[in-house]
C-alpha cells in the first residue's frame, strides 16, 4: 500500500528527532523509576481517552457561584505593603481562571478602614467567582459580647464579600505573645453566628486540622463549608510560638506537634457524613493542609463523600510576591495536571 507524498512527510518532516533520540540514549539510566516509588494511590489507564482540551475540567457550582477548577485560595494575609501585592496579585488568578479566594483575617477593617485597599480586590476579581472574607473565632466571641455584631455585616458589605470565613485557632492565640483568650466553646459562637446572618460562613483550622468530634459537630451544621487547614501546611500555633520566648518554646513545643492530616479527616468526614444523613448539613469540604500539589488535589476530592474543593496556600504565597506571571505559570500548570489526571488516573 502506498503512502501519498503529503501524508509521508507529515511523518518524516520532523526536524527534532536526531535531538530527542540522543536525549533518550543520554537520559535512558537517568530515568528508571524503582517500583517501590509508584504512586499507589491511582490505576493509569491510558486507553481511555486522548489528550485533554485546555479548559475541559468540568464547572463546580460552590456556594451560589462557579468555579472552572477545584481549587481554593486559601487565607494569607493583610495589613503590610507586601500583602496588598500579594492579594491582588491572588485576586487576578482566580477571575482568570476562575477560582475562589478567602482573605487573610480582616481583623483590621472591624473599626478602621487603613489597610482596605490591601483586602479590597473585588474590582480585581470580578463577581463571577466567590470571595470570602475572614475573622478569628476570638474577634467573634468579643463582637457578640460588646452587642456589636453589625461591625459583621459593615465588614462584608465594605468587602463585597460572599460570606464570613470563621478561623478557629485556640492553640494559636494561646501560643501567640499577644493572644485573646477564648472564653466559650467556639461552636457555641458559630451556632450564634448562623443565627444572626443569611451569608455563608465557612469554618477552618489554622494548621492542625480538626479532630473527629469537631468535624462531626460542625458536619451538622448549616455552613456553606468546612476547610480542614490540616496538618502538614504551615501550622500558626508553631509560627506564633516561634515569635514567643526561649523558655515558653520549651514548654509548649509538643503542642505544635498534635494534629490530624487530612487524609485521616476524610475518613472522619465520610464516615460522619455517612452517619449522619440529612441531618449532615455542611453544603461543602475545602480540603487543606499540606496539600502539595494537584495530585493530592484530585485524589482527596475524589475520594470525598461531601462535594469539595482543595486549598493551598504556601504555594501560591511564594509566587503571588513576585511578577504575576509567576504566579500565572505556576496556577496554569496545576490546572494542567488536573486535567490530565482526570483523563488517565482513577483513584483506586
Amino acid at each position: 500500500m502506498t503512502t501519498p507524498d503529503h501524508e509521508q512527510n507529515t511523518f518524516d518532516d520532523d526536524p527534532f528527532a536526531e535531538r530527542r533520540k540522543h536525549d533518550h540514549i543520554a537520559l535512558a539510566f537517568k530515568s528508571r523509576v524503582d517500583a517501590g516509588s509508584l504512586d499507589p494511590r491511582f490505576y493509569y489507564e491510558p486507553l481511555l481517552a486522548g489528550h485533554p482540551a485546555p479548559g475541559s475540567l468540568p464547572a463546580i457550582s460552590f456556594l451560589g457561584k462557579t468555579l472552572r477548577a477545584p481549587m481554593w485560595v486559601s487565607s494569607m494575609t493583610g495589613g503590610t505593603a507586601l500583602a496588598r501585592i500579594i492579594n491582588h496579585n491572588l485576586a487576578r488568578a482566580c477571575e482568570e481562571f476562575g477560582l475562589g479566594m478567602g482573605l487573610g483575617s480582616c481583623r483590621q477593617l472591624l473599626f478602621s478602614d487603613e489597610f482596605l485597599a490591601d483586602f479590597d480586590v473585588r474590582d480585581t476579581m470580578g463577581n463571577s467567582v466567590p470571595l470570602f472574607a475572614n475573622l478569628g473565632i476570638a474577634q467573634l466571641e468579643q463582637l457578640f459580647d460588646q452587642q456589636a455584631e453589625a461591625r459583621i455585616q459593615d465588614l462584608i458589605d465594605k468587602l463585597r464579600a460572599d460570606g464570613l470565613i470563621v478561623h478557629v485557632n485556640p492553640l494559636q492565640e494561646a501560643m501567640q505573645p499577644e493572644g485573646d483568650v477564648i472564653k466559650r466553646p467556639p461552636v457555641e459562637t458559630i451556632q450564634q453566628l448562623i443565627e444572626l446572618f443569611e451569608f455563608p460562613i465557612i469554618v477552618k483550622e489554622v494548621g492542625q486540622g480538626f479532630g473527629p468530634a469537631s468535624l462531626k459537630a460542625l458536619l451538622k451544621l448549616p455552613l456553606g463549608a468546612v476547610e480542614f487547614a490540616a496538618a502538614g501546611g504551615t501550622n500558626f500555633a508553631k509560627l506564633e510560638l516561634l515569635r514567643n520566648k526561649k523558655e515558653q518554646q520549651d514548654t509548649y513545643g509538643g503542642l505544635t506537634t498534635v494534629g490530624h492530616a487530612a487524609f485521616e479527616m476524610l475518613q472522619w468526614s465520610n464516615w460522619a457524613h455517612a452517619e449522619l444523613g440529612h441531618s449532615c448539613k455542611t453544603q461543602h469540604l475545602i480540603i487543606s493542609g499540606g496539600i502539595s500539589d494537584f495530585l493530592d488535589g484530585y485524589y482527596l476530592t475524589q475520594k470525598s463523600a461531601i462535594p469539595a474543593v482543595y486549598g493551598q496556600a504556601s504555594a501560591y504565597l511564594q509566587h503571588a510576591q513576585a511578577d504575576y506571571e509567576s504566579l500565572r505559570d505556576f496556577v496554569q500548570s496545576q490546572i494542567t495536571g488536573l486535567e490530565l489526571a482526570r483523563a488517565f488516573l482513577v483513584v483506586r
